[in-house]
């Protein structure tokens, strides 16, 4: 089993929803965890199961920081930032930090997955 958690940003632009579509069935992951509002749960349709945080991203950027901490468990993760907002990505990061969780960031390239 895959030892890495992935951990990604559905924002709202749908367009960038491949990316993300790609990374988790294309990659074995011990755990697939979506950052996103009600409507992209309900719109996006993920080949695995995968956890949810569900997140308002007007709410305050400290309430954001804390919601998605709140969530997150022990791990190595695999962050990709390719959806979602500067917002959305700066409290991921904080939170990742906070909490001392070890974490890299994925991405596909042409030749595969990137990890860095």
């Amino acid at each position: 089993m895959a030892e890495k958690i992935l951990i990604a940003i559905l924002g709202m632009g749908k367009g960038t929803w491949g990316h993300v579509a790609r990374l988790i069935s294309e990659t074995e992951w011990k755990k697939i965890v979506l950052i996103s509002n009600d409507w992209g749960k309900e719109n996006f349709k993920p080949a695995k199961e995968a956890d949810w945080i569900l997140v308002n991203n007007r709410m305050g950027f400290d309430l954001l920081v804390q919601q998605i901490a709140d969530q997150l468990s022990a791990g190595k993760y695999s962050v990709s930032l390719a959806s979602g907002s500067g917002k959305e990505h700066m409290a991921l990061i904080n939170a990742l930090k906070n909490k001392n969780i070890d974490f890299e960031f994925v991405t596909l390239t042409g030749t595969g997955v990137k990890y860095f």
